[in-house]
């Protein structure tokens, strides 16, 4: 068979292999006890077993993908799929392996057009929204907008300095889009984040200047001080982004350091932009 439809087959197995853990995990845990009775009868052996929890994997994470690309617009037959399987197996395909070969590659366009396509709506909607969010906030009590279109309205002040670009900051926070979705949250992981406060998204490294130690402020940050017009996963393109934020503590740099050349400053906050993108 052609190399195309090879690296397809691997692309899929290794995805079952990597996702399947943390994807089945919870939709099992109510059905594990059930489940645990029925295989003893059903299953002869071990090999049995492990050839049936691979085909049931394989159609979970198919099943998974043909939702999502039906969010594209696109609606494959379900039954077509499955009588592509058998007829593999029994060596007796409809189609040749060039065939093959150019309707994947045919889908693989399809996919990867309709997917951008999907995208640029987002991200229409997502400024048009994002814009309406964000005047709506600027009207409430105590929020300020700086030069750059931050807004942010402190809770708590806090006592002290302000922390600097060169500082390492200590903080827990709630990061959430606008409509409410939770993407990140240091409070439920139960751990604090450090970070070298250049490091980060430059919503985050100019907000935070407006409170000092054991201060308390409320972040909307457009998407140009935020992920842009590319995004993250778990945060689509022109997102606004809304932050709660608690600084816990400021650490000065040491004077060396306070002075070292950005890139340095920015592989220091590596953690934090990682952590911020989820």
């Amino acid at each position: 068979m052609k190399s195309l439809f090879k690296v397809t087959l691997l692309a899929t197995t290794m995805a079952v292999a990597l996702n399947a853990p943390l994807t089945f995990a919870a939709e099992t845990a109510t059905k594990d006890a059930a489940a645990a009775a029925d295989s003893k009868a059903a299953f002869k052996n071990d090999d049995q077993k492990s050839a049936y929890a691979l085909g049931a994997s394989l159609g979970r994470y198919m099943e998974n993908s043909l939702k999502e690309q039906e969010k594209l617009g696109i609606k494959l037959d379900k039954d077509q799929l499955i009588a592509g399987v058998q007829d593999a197996f029994a060596d007796k395909s409809k189609l040749t392996d060039q065939e093959i070969e150019q309707t994947l590659q045919a889908f693989e366009t399809r996919v990867k057009t309709a997917a951008q396509e999907k995208m640029e709506k987002d991200a229409q909607e997502n400024e048009t929204k994002g814009k309406a969010f964000r005047d709506a906030f600027a009207k409430e009590k105590g929020v300020k907008t700086s030069s750059t279109g931050l807004l942010y309205q402190v809770e708590k002040e806090g006592t002290g300095d302000a922390p600097k670009d060169s500082d390492t900051v200590v903080v827990n926070y709630k990061g959430t889009l606008i409509d409410g979705k939770e993407f990140d949250n240091s409070y439920t992981r139960g751990e604090p984040l450090s970070f070298r406060l250049d490091g980060v998204i430059p919503g985050w490294t100019e907000g935070l200047k407006n409170i000092k130690k054991g201060g308390k402020i409320k972040l909307v940050i457009p998407p140009e001080l935020a992920y842009g017009k590319n995004g993250v996963p778990g945060i689509p393109a022109n997102s606004t982004l809304v932050f709660n934020v608690e600084l816990l503590d400021i650490k000065p740099a040491p004077k060396a350091d306070a002075s070292a050349a950005p890139d340095a400053a920015a592989a220091a906050g590596d953690k934090a932009a990682d952590a911020t993108k989820k």
